[in-house]
Parts: C-alpha cells; structure tokens; sequence
C-alpha cells in the first residue's frame, strides 16, 4: 500500500513537471474550460498519470516474480535517479529541441529510450512492458484527443504526436524501475 501511494505521488509530481515543460512549448493545448491548475494544466492529468505510474510501478516486480526473473541489473538508488534524469531529459527534448521534421526527432527519441532501457533495465520483462505501455498509452492518447479532451499542436501521428510513444515507453521503464527498487 505504502509503494503504490509513494509511486503515485511520483507519477503526479512527474506528471506536473513535464507537463508544464510541454505547455511552455506550445506542445499541448487544453481547451480553457478544462484548465483549472496553478500549473496550467487539467486537473485530471496529474491524478491519471499517478495512478498509471502506481499500476506501472507495482506491475514491474510482480512480473519479475512471476516470471522467476529477479531484475538484478543495477540495483540502487543512485542508478534510479539516473534514469529519472535521463527520462525528464528525453521529455524536455521532444519539448525543446527542433529537428527538421518530426520523423528525425521520433527516430532520436526512439535511440534515446531504447538506450535508457539498456542502460538501467536490460530485462526482457521490462522491455515487453514498456512497449506494452507504450502502445496502450499512445491508444489511449489518441482517444482522448480524438474526442476532444485536448490537442497536440502539429499532430503528425493520427490525432498525436509520432514521439509520444518513446516518451510512454521511457516513462513506463523508469516508473518499472522505481517501482523494483522500492519492493
């Protein structure tokens, strides 16, 4: 109980944090009903991403287990913050530094994340997980703009962006790590 509340205050504060950094850039537009934060941001999206960073958390070492596979791959608390480092670093990137189109930066971000999941996870578990998530949060992304909840700017992946997915995947192995090193 104690980890799932610990990571869901991680996810939130995560979840305001690079947010925030997305907004500053214009990479996300909430419609100004929905704004109702000191943030500007929705006031379901920290609350969405802290109760997915707790699942996310909590399912990693359960699958370990299940698995038989105890992740032993760089395990203190020194390598987790590394890579809560780096992920905030590759979500400031798909913010902040202009490509020349979004295929290069998508393909940059991709390198990015894998690398992330060789330098601190190296599991197959880990990274079936993060493509799962990758893939579930992106469908779920994309429902939600369709339906108007919010937008991306320049859009370029059906209703999102093509870079979102290596964010997803990025976020769901350092929540996974965090989530190890707390069980």
């Amino acid at each position: 109980m104690i980890r799932g509340v610990v990571l869901f205050l991680i996810g939130v504060f995560l979840a305001l944090v690079l947010n925030l950094l997305q907004i500053q850039r214009n990479v996300t537009l909430f419609p100004p009903d929905v704004i109702a934060s000191i943030f500007s941001s929705a006031w379901w999206v920290p609350p969405c991403c802290g109760t997915a960073s707790a699942v996310i958390g909590l399912l990693y070492p359960c699958i370990d287990r299940h698995l038989g596979e105890p992740h032993k791959f760089k395990r203190e608390w020194s390598s987790v913050m590394r890579c809560v480092a780096v992920f905030v670093g590759i979500n400031h990137a798909s913010a902040k530094v202009d490509f020349d189109n979004n295929i290069q930066l998508s393909l940059t971000l991709a390198a990015l994340s894998i690398g992330l999941w060789w330098t601190f996870d190296r599991s197959r578990s880990g990274f079936g997980l993060g493509v799962g998530i990758a893939f579930l949060a992106t469908l779920i992304t994309q429902l939600l703009v369709y339906n108007g909840v919010y937008q991306y700017t320049s859009p370029d992946f059906l209703y999102v962006r093509s870079w979102l997915p290596c964010i997803f995947f990025a976020g769901g192995i350092t929540m996974g790590n965090i989530g190890r090193q707390l069980a």
